[in-house]
């Protein structure tokens, strides 16, 4: 809502922020003689004329009863892959939109006064003053919720894209105006993107009030909390620095307006419950004199925890998944913000998507995923992998596990009709994948070459417990680039004292095996989790003295790998 009709006109009528708006004339009106600026001589006369015609039934109004904010705007944009509609097409939708929101509703001769502008070939903007000609004011309320349905109808009646149906869950997205401020600053998310995503990695495994706002503080935003009378903390908002009004005072939001997950109620709920007892698992980095926990324990911590988090995802109860789910964002959100270069992109891209996964209306239980929430403290207070090859390689094994937690959230939200919240897990799971063929390859490449070493008699019996343990998969991995990193990894499993047949069929039994891009792939990093082996296999002595040329252990055809659904990795 606004309180200026000419404002607004003279924005869709003009040339744009950046010359964007091309031909901007009217497709529809209230009235088919209402006047169209873009198709007169003398644009800013007509622009008063259609602005007086349109503000009439409020100045109509008494000047104590008219409403502060009057203007009312929806934008209705086709997708890019959309055929080009005609002014025609385009008007039958905007009357559509002014009957379905309460606008201007079918056969109602008293409804309020309307207009629709095209000014670029994929969208219109639909401008309305909401006082009623007979002096009441239109009744709009859920007018959003009601231009989604309609909206949605018309993707059908038109062959559009499809967009999934929302469920109330969603954070509130920018305002064009917001948009257009950050284009015109060269930014590529918005402030209340870029506020939402840093609290959303501050509130990461958090414990306390006192840590949250610290973290907050340390990410160099400026944060003022609301307190009642009594002392208590009520609130929170939160600004960038640079993010200011007219004025030149900074642009507050508070948490809920961020997402309803990051008021100040809903993050307390994170910590509700926590024993005070301290943790007796964390591995921390003595030798340096520091209690903090190296970063290479807390990857592998997180891994261990987002794979139960996968297993009681496939069978446990739906509060229960929801509350994983939600703690499997503040992991990403933690390992975004821990990130080494040449992934950080990718895991704040699929952190980012997979916000919107982490909520819907089955109420989250958050005592059952304690393990998550510790892992992504453990991740945060780990810090980032600072170049060391096992910080790396435990990325690659955190960052292949979590891409398992996201696809299960993605196949969990689609079988209860959460449409929203499925597509943004399977848009994290392909930037998980790319984050993933950034990370692994120099630590599998490790792993490969130290196969491809090891003696013909060694190779033959990696052989056997392969073809021991999964004799339906066998073929297929021999074909696998990623056999000898296999083979290489059975050898350390047996070395470390594990029966490799054994322990390979364990692995082999769970879930999203036969989905895998690289089976073999999957496989190592799972042995190397159960079998507590270092990712970084470059610091393990090598299997065999002699290096005879290898040979690929396969007898027969591989057989013909099946296609993969479409959110495999």
């Amino acid at each position: 809502m606004g309180d200026s009709t000419y404002g607004l006109l003279d924005y869709l009528y003009g040339p744009g922020k950046a010359e964007e708006h091309i031909d901007p004339h009217l497709v529809a009106a209230w009235d088919s003689l209402a006047p169209d600026p873009g198709r007169s001589p003398d644009l800013k006369s007509t622009l008063r004329d259609l602005q007086i015609l349109l503000d009439q039934p409020v100045m109509a109004l008494p000047k104590s009863e008219r409403p502060a904010e009057h203007v009312w705007h929806l934008s209705v944009r086709a997708a890019p892959e959309d055929p080009i509609l005609t002014d025609e097409q385009w008007a039958a939708i905007a009357g559509r939109m002014v009957s379905a929101t309460g606008i201007a509703p079918d056969g109602d001769d008293a409804a309020c006064r309307w207009a629709a502008v095209r000014h670029a070939d994929d969208h219109i903007h639909i401008i309305a003053t909401v006082v009623r000609h007979d002096g009441r004011q239109a009744r709009i309320r859920r007018d959003g919720a009601r231009a989604q349905a309609e909206a949605r109808q018309i993707e059908i009646d038109y062959g559009l894209r499809r967009v999934n149906t929302g469920d109330g869950t969603a954070a509130k997205g920018p305002s064009s105006a917001e948009r257009h401020k950050a284009n015109r600053q060269g930014k590529e998310r918005t402030p209340r993107e870029e506020l939402r995503e840093t609290v959303r990695r501050a509130a990461a495994g958090v414990t306390s009030e006192k840590e949250f706002f610290d973290r907050l503080t340390a990410a160099g935003l400026l944060v003022q909390q609301r307190v009642a009378p009594s002392g208590d903390l009520l609130g929170y908002k939160v600004a960038l620095s640079d993010d200011r009004n007219e004025d030149q005072e900074p642009i507050y939001y508070s948490g809920s307006t961020l997402a309803p997950d990051l008021s100040l109620p809903r993050i307390r709920e994170r910590w509700a419950g926590n024993t005070s007892e301290p943790d007796q698992d964390t591995t921390t980095d003595r030798s340096s004199g520091s209690d903090r926990i190296r970063p290479a324990d807390a990857r592998r911590q997180a891994t261990t925890a987002s794979w139960q988090a996968v297993l009681i995802i496939d069978q446990g109860e739906d509060g229960q998944i929801a509350g994983l789910i939600a703690a499997g964002g503040e992991v990403l959100d933690a390992l975004a913000k821990t990130s080494a270069a040449h992934t950080r992109r990718e895991l704040r891209d699929a952190a980012f998507a997979f916000e919107r996964s982490t909520r819907s209306h089955i109420r989250a239980e958050r005592i059952h995923a304690r393990g998550l929430r510790k892992a992504a403290r453990d991740l945060v207070h780990g810090g980032p992998a600072l170049g060391r090859v096992e910080d790396g390689a435990t990325t690659a094994m955190l960052i292949d596990m979590v891409f398992f937690l996201v696809t299960a959230a993605a196949q969990w939200h689609a079988m209860k009709g959460h449409a929203q919240q499925a597509a943004a897990a399977r848009q994290a799971a392909e930037h998980l994948r790319a984050a993933y063929q950034a990370a692994a390859p120099m630590y599998l490449g490790v792993m490969r070459d130290r196969g491809r070493r090891m003696s013909l008699p060694l190779q033959r019996k990696q052989t056997a417990y392969l073809r021991q343990a999964v004799p339906e998969l066998a073929e297929q991995v021999f074909a696998e680039p990623g056999w000898y990193a296999l083979a290489s990894t059975l050898a350390d499993v047996e070395r470390a004292g594990h029966d490799p047949a054994a322990l390979l069929a364990e692995a082999a039994e769970r879930r999203e095996l036969g989905t895998a891009e690289s089976i073999s792939d999957v496989l190592v990093w799972r042995l190397r989790r159960m079998a507590a082996l270092p990712a970084d296999a470059s610091t393990l002595p090598e299997h065999t003295t002699t290096a005879p040329t290898p040979t690929r252990p396969a007898t027969r055809r591989p057989t013909k790998r099946k296609e993969r659904p479409a959110n495999s990795r």
